[in-house]
């Protein structure tokens, strides 16, 4: 059984999509998909006009994606994490962009804990600050609105306009009416 029929769509750098739509409609499979973690029945999903493939450096250098609940090495520390994200995808100043990541996430307490003895809401600030910590041209975002208090919802609007107007494409799925106001150039409405 499809779980989603003839959706078809384009993002431009600098442009937010957002994908709204209730529960079980099927938001997180298509961003799964279009991020290369989900098989697709039929059509074609492509980065720069070639057909995406999840496994190609060349789309893991593009696209920075927040999926669920992230895993985490479990012996390294937040901060650890982020460096090794940064220094991975060729981020021009690892330490700076560290740093200033910990500081915008409100992280920098939990710097040197491990990610098993975060709150979820840490977990998830830690998982966006992995997506913001290193270069990227799309992000591909679930509910980037999870588990954050209205300052941090607040934060997240702000960055995610500031990574439009960088130039950077954003899709992403939310339930948040406030968050797509305020970021969305176009949303795609999913039914069941």
């Amino acid at each position: 059984m499809p779980i989603l029929r003839g959706v078809g769509f384009s993002l431009r750098p600098g442009e937010a999509l957002a994908v709204a739509g209730p529960n079980g409609s099927g938001k997180s499979t298509l961003l799964k998909c279009v991020a290369g973690c989900e098989d697709i029945d039929e059509g074609q999903i492509t980065l720069d006009g070639e057909e995406l493939f999840e496994s190609d450096p060349v789309v893991r250098a593009a696209m920075a994606c927040l999926l669920d609940d992230v895993d985490y090495f479990p012996d390294l520390s937040v901060v650890d994490h982020l460096r090794l994200y940064a220094w991975a995808h060729g981020t021009a100043d690892p330490e700076a962009e560290v740093e200033a990541i910990l500081a915008d996430l409100d992280l920098a307490r939990a710097a040197d804990q491990l990610p098993a003895t975060l709150s979820s809401g840490q977990r998830h600030r830690l998982g966006l600050a992995s997506c913001m910590v290193r270069p990227r041209r799309v992000l591909v975002l679930d509910e980037p609105e999870q588990r954050l208090d209205a300052q941090g919802r607040a934060w997240l609007a702000d960055r995610l306009r500031a990574e439009k107007a960088a130039g950077v494409g954003i899709l992403f799925a939310s339930h948040d009416r406030e968050l797509i106001d305020a970021v969305a150039d176009r949303i795609i409405e999913v039914v069941q």
